[in-house]
């Protein structure tokens, strides 16, 4: 019974990581912006050499932008419509997972962490703390023209790997994830 509730438990914890590993997205725009003219592009340079990012990933991150938003039909231009720029964050994240589970006790918890429980019950007490580095990629597009930011998106999960082609896929997965946003749907 023993093995059982430790097996259980990994089973539960190693769920819940690689659950944590997927990219959330999120993306905000001009709702003044008429995207329908917006046809060509360009990569902003000063904006991107701000990047706090190795010049490897840079060029990464633009490939994937670019064979995105080929594949909607934009083409790059030396006149473009648009203009893009990239930034980075990162952030340590902190997880503490607690699996004090007890007999008899009340108490708001359970698997999905909403409930009350009561009851006799099975298990261990602890925490289990987690440490990891979280990035963040943001991808603003800005009218040629006005010099304005017409769409932000943002990506946040993890990315640091040292296997190079695990490394390029999830960038790859970050950038479509991302400007699958793009352009907004019409209201």
């Amino acid at each position: 019974m023993n093995r059982l509730i430790k097996l259980t438990t990994f089973l539960v914890f190693a769920i819940f990581l690689s659950s944590c590993s997927s990219v959330r997205v999120a993306a905000d725009y001009d709702r003044e912006a008429n995207f329908d003219q917006y046809k060509t592009f360009a990569f902003f340079k000063p904006g991107i050499d701000k990047a706090e990012i190795s010049d490897l990933d840079k060029r990464r991150i633009l490939r994937a932008i670019e064979a995105e938003l080929m594949t909607k039909g934009y083409t790059k231009s030396e006149n473009p419509d648009m203009l893009i720029s990239i930034f980075t964050k990162s952030n340590q994240r902190v997880d503490i997972y607690n699996n004090a589970w007890g007999a008899g006790a009340w108490g708001w918890g359970g698997f999905g962490g909403w409930g009350w429980r009561y009851g006799p019950g099975f298990g261990y007490g602890g925490s289990q703390v987690s440490t990891t580095t979280e990035g963040m990629l943001f991808i603003d597009l800005i009218d040629a023209n006005k010099k304005e930011l017409i769409w932000q998106g943002s990506g946040t999960g993890n990315l640091s790997t040292r296997n190079i082609e695990k490394k390029e896929e999830r960038i790859k997965e970050f950038v479509s994830k991302m400007l699958m946003q793009f352009p907004p749907e019409k209201e």
